[in-house]
């Protein structure tokens, strides 16, 4: 028995490499020392910062890496049924870029770790494809990454996805939250759909990827790839001053937005904050902020199964009402069933992927600086003293 017959192709492997290499090209600036098919990828901050310099956000005192790491979760099993494969990377992208984007790190680069029982070169390639875009997207060089093939570990066909990003940001203007007072205001930026999270719930209870939604395979609906906030973001830390980030991710914004408050254990004395939002699903709600109408779907399926999101459906996902119907009588469970409502506040973004605490004076500036970068945002809410002994979150 050879390595092929163990269920590892080699020349597969060499194959998807070399679909691989013109991607990751198409991201490389001078700052990148090697190129693809090396053991360690190589990255010259002393170069980085010879280019960047009087570009963006540098020169820098105290250059700081910031670095964080993520995977794309089960939504991946919405790609392979869905047999669309090109989006997944740019959510790769985003789940980690996002996230170090929170402490205002420009990103320099990125690596991958792609995993599967029997790879398809082409199908690798194609997720791989996506990552890239991301990449190009907010100008971070992709700088290796590593395609593991496990037969007998991974099901045939399926993949897994995790990816590490690494990025800088000057040590004096580090956002940690810590200039956040009472009185300061909240900016919601629009998300592009669900983003990456809550998929092992939908999956629970949206058994028909090709259940028409407004037109479209609901499959496809769910797999609008994470938005990229890095760009705009970083443009707009030139023209006010940002205070506190938060990426809305798994935990929604009960977990997230209180996050954005200074958290350092040695500050015991510190004041502790609260994040009062705007509940757009309040009747006498007024603001630009909708909540799109998909959560609306995501809310029928958990009321009509009997789900959560720890949980095994209580019956059989009820299908009397698919596509439009099921939207409808969705936007009635959020208006009149508080614990679903507050299940998908923290679960999902609803509409809200990245938020902002400002001055509440730069945030008419804010608001039209984004709009005219293509990122919709509204004032959601406001920051006040904490009700607790914690940092938290409040609807009104």
């Amino acid at each position: 028995m050879d390595y092929k017959e163990a269920g590892v192709n080699i020349q597969e492997g060499y194959r998807a490499v070399e679909k691989y290499l013109a991607m990751a090209e198409s991201t490389s600036n001078s700052a990148v020392l090697n190129g693809i098919g090396s053991f360690a990828g190589m990255f010259s901050l002393k170069e980085f910062l010879n280019i960047a310099n009087g570009t963006e956000i540098l020169p820098m005192e105290e250059p700081v890496l910031v670095s964080g790491t993520d995977g794309v979760g089960t939504k991946l099993d919405i790609a392979f049924r869905m047999e669309k494969y090109d989006t997944v990377g740019i959510d790769c992208v985003a789940m980690c870029l996002n996230d170090i984007l929170c402490h205002g790190a420009r990103p320099l680069f990125f690596l991958d770790y792609l995993a599967c029982g029997k790879l398809n070169a082409d199908i690798a390639a194609e997720i791989v494809k996506g990552i890239a875009t991301g990449c190009r997207e907010t100008g971070t060089v992709l700088l290796g990454g590593e395609t593991a093939e496990m037969p007998g570990f991974y099901e045939a066909g399926k993949y897994d996805i995790a990816g590490f990003a690494v990025g800088i940001a000057d040590r004096k203007k580090i956002i940690n939250g810590s200039r956040i007072v009472e009185g300061h205001s909240i900016l919601g930026i629009a998300s592009s759909g669900i983003h990456s999270n809550g998929f092992s719930l939908i999956r629970k209870i949206i058994p028909d990827l090709n259940e028409n939604f407004s037109g479209t395979p609901i499959g496809r609906v769910f797999l609008e790839p994470t938005r990229l906030y890095v760009k705009p973001v970083l443009e707009l830390m030139k023209e006010v001053e940002i205070l506190g980030m938060a990426n809305i991710t798994g935990g929604g914004f009960y977990e997230n937005v209180p996050r954005m408050f200074y958290n350092d254990a040695s500050c015991s004395g510190a004041p502790r904050l609260a994040a009062v939002i705007r509940d757009p699903l309040n009747p006498g709600y007024k603001g630009g902020w909708e909540v799109p109408p998909v959560f609306a779907r995501i809310a029928y399926g958990i009321k009509s199964t009997g789900v959560s999101a720890d949980s095994i459906p209580a019956k059989s996902p009820d299908v009397s009402l698919t596509g439009a119907a099921a939207q409808k009588a969705g936007e009635e469970i959020l208006r009149t069933d508080p614990d679903i409502r507050k299940l998908m506040f923290n679960t999902y973004n609803m509409g809200i992927g990245f938020v902002l605490a400002l001055a509440s004076s730069d945030i008419p500036k804010a608001v039209s600086f984004l709009e005219k970068k293509g990122f919709p945002a509204w004032e959601i809410g406001r920051v006040e003293k904490s009700l607790g002994s914690a940092a938290e979150l409040r609807f009104e």
